[in-house]
């Protein structure tokens, strides 16, 4: 049986985290509060990967980006996937080099899909995650938000995302804006959304609050991985809770070996 994801993801704005409730935004802390608050090199035992977008709202500081992602990463020794308004490969490469192994493409999906075979020929398409943000309109009918939730699509959700599911990318990263930082569970409906047989993998995030929203999630055989980007529903033990939740009930995940772990970053192996 194929192993499952639990991912957390992080939002920064402007210098500072954030959480999110349907695409609005909150002021959390700094680098400082988040390290203060959640060590990495110790959380990486209770998450398989680690999600880091800069949802800014006004003009993006890649430099800074990067700068605050080498800090997150010191220690973390789970795959890190970072984004936020990367259109060209020297800030995709900028990231990289920060310590991230994937890049998240959102809003460039829609504008240039020239853009997203070359970063997927430069670094190859398992680097390469497609965001798509989904919320359901008056009609009931789904619709694809990008640019942080602001522009919709005239194509339906359905449509759009089977043609990204032909683009250059590794996997898929389906977000509810419905759901987002609400705690009331994630959307699954959003999964027949999907082609028939579709065979990336699939994140799905949003709404997640806790760990029974994680499980239902998990038990549908097309999701892959989940992701939570509350920053209080799952503070202090809850995300290493929220695994035990889950291997308990069955969900197969990967195990880590905290004294294998240590001995590898010890004698030079890749802390990410």
């Amino acid at each position: 049986m194929l192993k499952k994801r639990l991912i957390f993801t992080l939002l920064f704005d402007n210098g500072n985290f954030m959480l999110s409730r349907n695409f609005r935004l909150q002021n959390v802390g700094d680098i400082n509060w988040l390290i203060k608050n959640y060590d990495f090199s110790k959380i990486s035992y209770s998450i398989d990967e680690l999600i880091v977008l800069d949802v800014t709202r006004s003009e993006r500081n890649i430099e800074e980006f990067s700068q605050v992602l080498s800090q997150l990463t010191n220690g973390c020794f789970v795959p890190i996937a970072a984004g936020g308004g990367i259109n060209d490969i020297e800030s995709a490469r900028r990231l990289l080099r920060a310590g991230a192994d994937k890049i998240i493409l959102n809003s460039v999906l829609f504008e240039r899909k020239e853009f997203i075979n070359e970063l997927a020929s430069e670094f190859g398409k398992q680097c390469v995650v497609a965001s798509i943000d989904v919320k359901k309109s008056q009609n009931s009918e789904y619709k694809i938000y990008s640019q942080n939730g602001i522009k919709s699509h005239e194509q339906t959700a359905k449509e759009l995302i089977a043609k990204i599911c032909n683009y250059s990318v590794g996997e898929i990263y389906l977000n509810s804006m419905d759901r987002d930082g609400t705690g009331q569970g994630l959307n699954l409906e959003l999964l027949d959304l999907l082609p028939k047989e579709f065979n990336k993998p699939v994140i799905l995030a949003g709404g997640a609050g806790n760990s029974s929203h994680l499980l239902e999630a998990f038990q549908d055989s097309r999701v892959d991985a989940v992701s939570t980007a509350n920053l209080f529903n799952f503070v202090g033990n809850g995300l290493r809770d929220a695994r035990k939740a889950l291997v308990s009930s069955g969900i197969v995940l990967p195990m880590w070996d905290p004294e294998m772990l240590t001995k590898h970053l010890a004698i030079g192996g890749k802390s990410l």
